[in-house]
């Protein structure tokens, strides 16, 4: 196994696109550390008004033991926040344990990202637009972060290049799930089961995961699977950064805002990225997404979304980033065409 699973795995669960976090404690037993981000800026489109936004602001806790004999157990809760005020300030972005060994590797069970994230949040990178359509009912699907889940994790390394990896995930049965406006029903599901597998070599990384259970919706019990693959290069901020990832999907639902209660018998998600980060803490990247579907009631294909972003940021301290991006959007068969903008600076804690 990696010897550096524990100090990659335990910070790399807490935030999707940026590790930080500051250890307050350290006895060299026990570890204590507060991590997260704050970001601020304006948001506009050619649709609507310029808006204050932040981008997924958190803050999360964690915590280490070593329990001796190679054990590690570790413990994180993170929260989002809600910066515009009102009565919810917080709310619950991930929570977990875990126990971790060099040798046997790692467990953890709780809300945490999903073995088939390892795989592909490779392109969900740039802080103003990513890979959105990771995040469609992904608490319950498990394709980013991942509701009531049991992971296990573990990777063999050959020599100084090469490294194989493997992700399981277990989710217990979720009913009465409601839609993201929290009205309606998204539909009912069983225990779901993935698996991620990914294989680096030198800058090389390549990946598959597979993610299936079954679904009710409005009563109606279909298997929802999610076949994805990726491959990329590099790493992101280091010089040329380039990622691919694709995803066949059967009877997934809620797909987008304005048709949350929409189930498509087939769908496909694509996302390409590449970025390229200059000596002087200039990062330049460009990305493309594209998700095509078909209704369980029959019809034609439809496109439910088409866009690229063009994106810049720059690190003014190695915790303080700006950023800015222009997104285009090429058309879609749900909502009306609408290019946004975005600038801002985000602070990691």
């Amino acid at each position: 196994m990696k010897k550096t699973l524990l100090a990659i795995a335990i910070p790399a669960l807490c935030v999707a696109t940026s590790v930080s976090a500051t250890e307050l404690y350290n006895d060299e037993v026990n570890t204590f550390s507060v991590g997260g981000h704050i970001s601020g800026g304006l948001t506009g489109s050619d649709e609507g008004e310029t808006d204050v936004n932040s981008v997924s602001p958190r803050i999360n806790f964690g915590a280490t033991r070593d329990l001796g004999n190679g054990f590690t157990a570790d413990a994180l809760v993170e929260w989002s926040i809600n910066m515009e005020g009102g009565e919810q300030a917080l709310s619950t972005r991930l929570g977990y344990v875990g126990l971790t060994h060099e040798t046997y590797g790692r467990a953890a069970i709780g809300t945490q990202w999903a073995p088939t994230y390892d795989v592909t949040g490779i392109a969900d990178k740039p802080i103003a637009f990513a890979n959105d359509f990771l995040y469609n009912d992904h608490g319950s699907l498990g394709t980013a972060r991942a509701d009531d889940m049991l992971s296990y994790r573990n990777g063999i390394e050959f020599g100084n290049n090469m490294a194989l990896n493997l992700g399981l995930g277990l989710q217990g049965a979720q009913e009465d799930q409601k839609d993201a406006d929290g009205t309606g029903n998204k539909g009912d599901y069983d225990a779901r089961y993935q698996a991620a597998l990914s294989f680096d070599i030198a800058k090389f990384n390549v990946g598959v995961a597979y993610n299936t259970g079954d679904v009710t919706h409005t009563g109606t019990k279909e298997s929802a699977t999610l076949t994805t693959f990726s491959a990329k290069y590099g790493t992101y901020g280091q010089g040329l950064y380039v990622a691919a990832v694709y995803a066949d999907n059967e009877n997934t639902s809620n797909r987008l805002t304005a048709n949350n209660n929409a189930t498509y018998a087939e769908s496909q998600d694509s996302e390409f990225l590449v970025a390229y980060a200059f000596e002087n803490s200039v990062n330049v990247s460009i990305n493309y997404e594209n998700s095509e579907g078909k209704l369980t009631n029959g019809g034609h294909d439809l496109t439910l979304r088409s866009q690229s972003a063009l994106q810049v940021e720059y690190n003014f301290l190695s915790n303080v980033v700006g950023y800015v991006g222009y997104q285009v959007d090429l058309g879609d068969d749900i909502t009306k065409d609408d290019n946004v903008w975005m600038i801002g600076a985000r602070i990691y804690l």
